[in-house]
Order: C-alpha cells, then sequence, then structure tokens
C-alpha cells in the first residue's frame, strides 16, 4: 500500500493558515484594533492565494482542497471584514448596520456558490460578479482609510459602499481574473518598472494606495459593462 505523499497538506495548509488569521482578524476588530484587523484581512488573501498557486505548481490540486478554500473564504472574506466593518461603525447605526453586514456575508456565500458550481463553465481569464476575496480588501481598507483620516462623521457613506459591494458579488458584471497573463519580452521589463514603482508607492502610502487599486477594480466591471452598452447603442444607429 503507497503511503500518503505529505505534499498533497502543503496548500491545504496554506488555506487553514487564511482561516486561522481571518478569525485572529475578527478578535483584534472585537477588541478595538481596527487598523491591525485590516491588514490581517490582506495577509489573509496572500495565504488564500499561495494555496491555490502551490497546489497546481505541485500537482496536489484536490475536490477536498476546492471546498476547503471555499469554506475558508467564507470566513476570511465573509464574516470577517463583515464583523470588522460591524465593529468599526455598524453597531452605531442600530439594525440598518447589522443588515448591511449580515447582506455582505449572505452575498459572499452566495457570490461562492455560483462560482463553485460554473467554473468549469465559464472562462478561467473572467470572474463573473466581484470575488469576495476583492470585496473583503474593499471593505478593510476603506475603513483603514476612515479610521486613518478620522472620518467616523461619515462612517454612513462606508456602510453604504460596502452595501453597493455586496450587490457587485452577486451582479453579472465581468471583472479581469489575472490567472493567465502573457507578456512578451519588452512587456515584462516594463511591467517589472511598473510594479517596481507600484510598490514603492504603496511603502509610502499604504492605506491610500491599496484603497485606490481596489476602487479601481471594483469600478472596472461596471464601467466595462456601460461602454459595451454604449458600443451596442452605438452599433444600432448604424
Amino acid at each position: 500500500m503507497p503511503k500518503p505523499n505529505l505534499i498533497y497538506i502543503l496548500p491545504n495548509l496554506f488555506t487553514a493558515s487564511s482561516i486561522f488569521i481571518g478569525v485572529i482578524s475578527i478578535v483584534e476588530g472585537s477588541k478595538g484594533h481596527y487598523v491591525l484587523a485590516s491588514w490581517l484581512i490582506l495577509l489573509a488573501l496572500i495565504f488564500d492565494g499561495l494555496d491555490g498557486r502551490v497546489a497546481r505548481m505541485t500537482n496536489t490540486t484536490s475536490r477536498f482542497g476546492v471546498e476547503f478554500d471555499s469554506l475558508a473564504d467564507i470566513i476570511s472574506f465573509g464574516i470577517a471584514p463583515a464583523m470588522l466593518l460591524y465593529f468599526f461603525t455598524g453597531h452605531e447605526f442600530g439594525r440598518f448596520g447589522i443588515l448591511v453586514s449580515a447582506l455582505y456575508v449572505v452575498f459572499g456565500a452566495i457570490r461562492l456558490a455560483r462560482f463553485n458550481i460554473s467554473t468549469a463553465k465559464t472562462d478561467p481569464n473572467v470572474f463573473i460578479g466581484l470575488p469576495i476575496p476583492s470585496a473583503a480588501i474593499f471593505v478593510s481598507m476603506w475603513i483603514l482609510l476612515f479610521h486613518k483620516y478620522s472620518l467616523e462623521n461619515y462612517c454612513i457613506v462606508l456602510l453604504f459602499l460596502a452595501l453597493g459591494i455586496s450587490i457587485l458579488m452577486v451582479s453579472n458584471f465581468r471583472y479581469p481574473s489575472f490567472k493567465k497573463i502573457k507578456l512578451d519580452k519588452p512587456m515584462v521589463f516594463k511591467t517589472m518598472i511598473f510594479l517596481v514603482l507600484t510598490a514603492s508607492l504603496l511603502y509610502l502610502f499604504s492605506a491610500e494606495g491599496f484603497a485606490l487599486i481596489i476602487l479601481a477594480y471594483v469600478l472596472y466591471g461596471p464601467l466595462r459593462a456601460l461602454r459595451n452598452l454604449n458600443l451596442r447603442k452605438i452599433k444600432i444607429k448604424r
């Protein structure tokens, strides 16, 4: 009887780490440590990205890993940011604050379920609906921004942004997945320079940089849909 290969455990360890970090984020958020809780969600995203890539690199993908990753996502990118939002400002708005946090988790779960049943049928380069990790980073980074600039008087805006993000997760807007990017040699050099400059700016303005980058990604879906709609109208007129 062949011995089990321990390499199969490696991707699942990254997934488990993502869950663990998500739970720590919830705990820190409950203590009022909003900055740490926000950055922990970003750290959970890094581990979440590593598990799938390690599984593909080591040829250890499995159905268990897929399901485990999905359950990890609902904790680290569903419950954790929803609770962080509630601890930061939602509790000040009574039932509305509870509703926004609850809808975020519910719509995030729907987004994950739809992704799981449609993966084989859709283009791997495109996500249908805003991915829940991107939604989580949006919520956590904008909470970080509101906290940094003491914008507590405008936190109702943050709740409406989170509500809009929840709806985008179950929308039919298309978002790039960046799973298969092929670059020729000149573009590799230019891309490297761009990434170095971006990393430098993020080092100087971390909260602002991440918040603006994720905002641009979130807006991509609706703006792309509007552009396509305008192109169709122009074709019809012709």
